[in-house]
């Protein structure tokens, strides 16, 4: 089944969304808007990654998160 998930977060909350996310597993795409709808930031994954592959991009939402008071994340999910 692939969906595609909405969800309204506060910036301090980002990171914490983001990591959770990614931690389920069956996330393809997760696509950073702030409150105005302009995409901030885009991160494609894929079943095999992992670890240090990771750290560059959730650095890069921890940054965005002390920017932003409040914005959307669009999940897209693989089977």
């Amino acid at each position: 089944m692939t969906g595609k998930d909405t969800f309204e977060v506060r910036g301090e909350d980002l990171l914490k969304k983001v990591k959770e996310l990614i931690h389920e597993g069956n996330v393809r795409q997760i696509t950073i808007l702030d409150k105005n709808g302009k995409i901030i930031l885009v991160l494609p994954l894929t079943l095999g990654v992992v670890g240090a592959v990771l750290l560059p991009p959730l650095a890069a939402v921890g940054a965005i998160a002390a920017l932003l008071t409040e914005c959307t994340l669009k999940v897209d999910r693989s089977k």
